[in-house]
């Protein structure tokens, strides 16, 4: 777009990631594709969903929803080449940023040793202006920031093993805050297929977002404009720490 700022290309020099969201489905809403070409370039990149989801199907009661929406996240994973989706037990709805939060986040990355984190948006409101972000987006985000910091200190949660400082950046997919970009134009088809992969939750939500295609293609195509030489694109706010 005329008059603003160009985005800066992802890095690129790092081998294994770990994103952190908060419901099923969070990822696929605009982080996926870039996921897939990560993972296509062979890099590793692992999944922990704070909750299972099990408040987002109005029809559906938490008991069966829960399993459900646990299911589709592990097969829309599959469809970018991620095999490590974790979950953890938090409240669909209800998830309190604080040093629970913080200190299962930090026992993960201690775990899984990223050099780069995903994480959604944790800003208040969406790019564009697009509304008013909900508190357990806002929440893990946050904690997120908050627990690679934790991770690296050996003081803090001892009882979780070695501390790992590798971290290097925090991605944080669909920020009004963007600064970056990664270019989709070979993975995106992928990405569309892990919506998809959410068959029942779409099925229930209706609407525009209930369309993979067209929903996501708009959103590559209006971040690819600031990506010199990209068709489609998936934009990130990048914490550099």
């Amino acid at each position: 777009m005329r008059g603003m700022t160009d985005y800066l290309p992802m890095p690129d020099d790092w081998a294994r990631a770990l994103a952190v969201v908060a419901h099923p489905d969070d990822l696929e809403y605009g982080g996926a594709a870039a996921v897939a070409r990560w993972t296509g370039e062979g890099r590793d990149v692992s999944y922990l969903l704070v909750t299972r989801g099990e408040a987002g199907i109005d029809t559906l009661p938490p008991a069966e929803c829960g399993p459900l929406r646990e299911a589709e996240q592990r097969a829309a994973a599959a469809e970018v080449g991620v095999d490590v989706v974790e979950f953890l037990d938090h409240p669909d709805g209800l998830v309190e940023y604080g040093v629970p939060l913080r200190r299962d986040i930090a026992a993960a990355i201690r775990r899984h040793h990223p050099e780069l984190m995903i994480t959604g948006n944790h800003r208040e409101t969406w790019p564009g202006g697009f509304g008013v972000n909900m508190a357990d987006h806002m929440a893990v985000g946050r904690a997120v920031v908050d627990a690679v910091r934790d991770a690296a200190n050996r003081w803090i949660f001892p009882e979780l093993g070695e501390p790992w400082g590798g971290v290097r950046w925090v991605a944080v997919a669909a920020s009004p805050k963007n600064s970056h970009a990664v270019d989709v134009g070979e993975s995106f088809e992928r990405g569309v297929a892990s919506l998809a992969a959410h068959r029942a939750y779409l099925a229930a939500l209706g609407g525009a977002m209930a369309e993979p295609e067209g929903f996501l293609r708009g959103m590559a195509e209006a971040d690819a404009e600031r990506l010199p030489g990209a068709r489609l694109a998936t934009a990130f706010e990048l914490l550099e720490l």
